[in-house]
């Protein structure tokens, strides 16, 4: 449904730095950027992070993973890149039988999501 989704962060290196490696495990990438902006994604849309004004309020964002594998490889790698745990990997039924996820927060307290509906490993 989403093609993008942007917003200002406090620094946006760091944020840079945080978003490329607990988005590589998903298949995103570096698409382009400025001084101001960099655009983080792949085939399935973008986000969009600058500094061209305040930091946002806190908010949720839910990304598609293709495997449980690679829910347990963002959370590692968004850890591992400064990101603050807020929901190891793992069913969460009250959401949806299949729904596992696993649930960080970036440099800025997003609530950063990775979520597969994938019924078995």
């Amino acid at each position: 449904m989403l093609d993008h989704v942007g917003f200002n962060v406090a620094d946006l290196q760091k944020s840079k730095r945080f978003y490329l490696a607990a988005l590589a495990p998903l298949g995103h990438g570096l698409l382009a950027e400025t001084d101001s902006w960099a655009m983080i994604g792949g085939e399935s849309g973008c986000i969009w992070i600058g500094s061209s004004g305040p930091g946002t309020s806190p908010f949720h964002i839910a990304l598609a993973a293709k495997t449980r594998a690679e829910v347990r490889a963002f959370y590692n790698a968004a850890l591992s890149a400064g990101g603050r745990d807020n929901g190891v990997p793992g069913i969460r039924a009250n959401y949806a039988p299949n729904y596992y996820a696993a649930f960080v927060l970036d440099p800025d307290g997003h609530n950063l999501e990775a979520v597969c509906y994938q019924a078995f490993e």
